[in-house]
């Protein structure tokens, strides 16, 4: 395995497109490393198989993406619930590729957590379109606080008040929306 996880890559302004029909598949262990990744996640990250596993799956997080849909995704985890986000991803050549993600607790025999499986695939340009401006607030938010709870908070709360007159959660916005 290749360490790579201190790799800067430079974003780009290229996109890659999912197609209605590509689902992107992955497992990580309990600390959110890789644990198996499908063809379309190689393909579409860039990465050979052998440099993905055991990396942390935020290997491919783009800096556009705000750090409190995470801490939203990782708190519904937590919970044993399932996850469901509008995620801009970033390939190993700095382009990027957006996706509607669904991530859920893995289980053993015993119902124990083991770990995470996420699908990705093909989000709509209209829940893009209008995520796109709200996320580039929530990561200016982010940036303007040396506190990570207080960055976390405000840049929640950006999105919480476009959700609010919803009365849904994001997860419940981005499940009704894609």
């Amino acid at each position: 395995m290749s360490i790579i996880v201190s790799m800067k890559i430079t974003p780009t302004s290229e996109e890659i497109k999912l197609k209605e029909n590509d689902f992107i598949t992955s497992k990580t262990d309990l600390k959110g490393k890789i644990t198996y990744c499908n063809e379309s996640f190689i393909y579409f990250s860039g990465y050979e198989e052998a440099d993905l596993i055991g990396q942390p799956h935020n290997i491919i997080r783009h800096p556009d993406m705000p750090r409190a849909v995470y801490r939203m995704m990782w708190e519904n985890l937590q919970k044993q619930q399932e996850f469901f986000g509008i995620i801009k991803n970033l390939s190993k050549n700095g382009a990027y590729y957006w996706t509607f993600a669904n991530v859920s607790s893995s289980f053993d025999e015993k119902g124990k957590p083991i770990g995470y499986y996420s699908v990705r695939r093909h989000a709509s340009p209209q829940i893009i379109n209008l995520l796109t401006p709200i996320y580039k607030e929530m990561v200016a938010e982010e940036g303007k606080h040396n506190n990570s709870n207080q960055a976390m908070d405000t840049s929640i709360q950006i999105l919480n008040d476009l959700i609010s007159d919803q009365q849904q959660s994001y997860s419940e916005f981005i499940y009704t929306h894609a």
